[in-house]
């Protein structure tokens, strides 16, 4: 494994629910996982938390009982049978789903006291443009924008787009297409949604890969389990292959373009002979 000096933090989202930000989330941090990386998982899709569900795993505590000074994040975290170490979400807790920037940054805060290997951390946004969703993507290195190609979902995509580099004037997006009918036609998404970028707001996002449209990423869901665990053969399994090597090829960024260096400066020193 290439060892990584500074960990790598993708925070994923989409500007509509319905786009499968989930199951990207998820099983690209099981991708990198069966790449050999050290790989960390913050559901942060607060209110409608479901990654624990999703990976079938059990988790008694999440992120609520850290920000009520209940339990530690090393109590709350867990690690799922695919090797991820998880940070459960709260799901149905109206209070946590409107988070201010005081609480957001005591949530990120809360992961200086974590003392061990991370790669990837991959972070589960909410849809939309709440501030919520805009400080945990400003918090992030990387961002990744989950498309359907579907009138609404570009719409609302263009819109997050829109927000995070005109207003919070971020960089590194890259757009996900995902449920395509081929490889072709995702790039083709990007293309589109990109040219429009370029000609309304005077930038460029990028593309790394897209994913098909698998009827085994509903099965796999339903099994509890990600797509490359139920079906490793599958399209949709290729693709999240191919998605996790896509990312694992691009240059560590050190630094983070938002307002906040991300939720860990302990990481930062995180030593490079493990």
């Amino acid at each position: 494994m290439d060892k990584k000096k500074f960990p790598q933090v993708i925070g994923v989202a989409s500007g509509k629910g319905g786009a499968g930000k989930t199951t990207v989330s998820i099983n690209l941090a099981v991708a990198l996982a069966m790449q050999g990386h050290h790989v960390m998982l913050l559901d942060a899709d607060l209110g409608m938390a479901n990654a624990q569900i999703a990976l079938g795993a059990h988790a008694p505590f999440n992120i609520s009982h850290v920000l009520n000074g209940s339990k530690t994040l090393q109590e709350v975290m867990i690690t799922t049978a695919q090797g991820v170490r998880l940070v459960p979400g709260a799901s149905g807790l109206r209070d946590i789903a409107a988070l201010d920037t005081k609480q957001i940054a005591t949530m990120i805060h809360a992961f200086d006291t974590l003392d061990e290997p991370v790669d990837y951390l991959v972070v589960d946004v909410a849809a939309g443009i709440a501030p919520a969703v805009l400080e945990f993507m400003a918090a992030c290195q990387r961002r990744f924008v989950v498309v359907c190609d579907q009138p609404a979902s570009i719409a609302d995509a263009y819109g997050l787009i829109k927000v995070m580099s005109t207003e919070q004037s971020l960089d590194e997006i890259y757009l996900v297409p995902n449920m395509v009918n081929s490889a072709q036609d995702g790039r083709q998404l990007y293309r589109r949604l990109n040219d429009v970028c370029t000609r309304f707001l005077g930038i460029s996002i990028r593309f790394l890969h897209s994913i098909e449209a698998d009827e085994l990423v509903l099965q796999s869901l339903r099994k509890y389990k990600s797509v490359l665990e139920y079906a490793p053969g599958s399209a949709a399994a290729r693709d999240f292959r191919g998605l996790a090597h896509a990312l694992d090829q691009l240059p560590p960024i050190e630094n983070a373009s938002g307002r906040m260096q991300f939720f860990m400066e302990r990481m930062l020193r995180v030593p490079t002979d493990r």
